[in-house]
């Protein structure tokens, strides 16, 4: 009997197994030095921070990016603060850091699971870096947008509609902070995106839910704390159902 072919798998799609980005040139590789050196890299050359970070130097690293997080977190918040004044100008700036760090450390088991199911070899040392750097990187964004925010809340009196403007400031800006986070995956063998945004959207919701569980952030309320457990989709329909006029009482948000 003539023998017969054998038959030839069809063959992996190109680049299945590995990255698809170009190696680091002499520039991604140049040393990277200080605080203003670490953010530098993190806005123009985000390769060169992601080699770095898995380096020894990683940690220094890793408290600036903290660091710098919180910084643009406090100083966004005076700007969210200056739409009540009063005890907002400390307060707003303190729940906003606290609760986008806070949310960032209850997203990080689910994130080195995604990594891993996706195929990533980054250990949590390397998700809590690419996390920190996620996050400074969104939260240095959202500062650049303090001057426009401040606009908007000297030109409106609804808590609704001010609370929306710094919704779609934060959206923007996390959309930018997941580029870096996917790119180090990337770099790290995972094969699939899609497990990193849905982690995204789930970071999104924990933080606007962590908002409302900390509120009230625009706008004031008797208490420093709500006692009444709310959905922050419910929350925001209220507000801008009680939108409120010059000379009066600003809901909280």
């Amino acid at each position: 009997m003539p023998e017969s072919t054998p038959i030839t798998p069809p063959p992996f799609p190109p680049n299945y197994n590995q990255s698809h980005e170009e190696p680091l040139t002499d520039a991604e590789r140049a040393p990277i030095r200080g605080f203003s050196g670490t953010i530098e890299a993190l806005l123009r050359r985000p390769r060169g921070l992601l080699n770095a970070l898995a380096q020894e130097e990683g940690n220094g690293m890793l408290v600036i990016l903290v660091l710098a997080a919180s910084a643009c977190a406090l100083l966004y918040g005076l700007v969210v603060g200056a739409f009540s004044g009063g005890v907002q100008y400390y307060a707003a700036p303190l729940k906003i850091a606290g609760g986008l760090l806070v949310s960032a450390a209850l997203c990080l088991p689910s994130l080195y699971v995604f990594g891993c199911l996706s195929g990533s070899t980054a250990r949590i040392r390397d998700a809590v870096r690419m996390l920190a750097g996620t996050l400074a990187l969104a939260l240095i964004l959202l500062f650049s947008f303090a001057p426009v925010a401040w606009v908007f809340s000297q030109s409106t009196n609804s808590v609704g509609v001010m609370g929306l403007f710094h919704v779609v400031f934060w959206l923007v800006a996390i959309s930018f902070g997941g580029r870096f986070l996917l790119r180090g995956m990337r770099r790290a063998g995972a094969r699939s995106e899609g497990a990193f945004y849905v982690w995204l959207v789930l970071f999104v919701l924990v933080s606007l839910q962590m908002a409302t569980a900390l509120r009230p952030i625009v706008g004031t309320a008797p208490m420093w704390l709500p006692k009444e457990k709310k959905f922050f989709m419910a929350h925001w329909a209220a507000s801008f159902e009680e939108p409120t006029k010059p000379g009066e009482t600003r809901p909280q948000q």
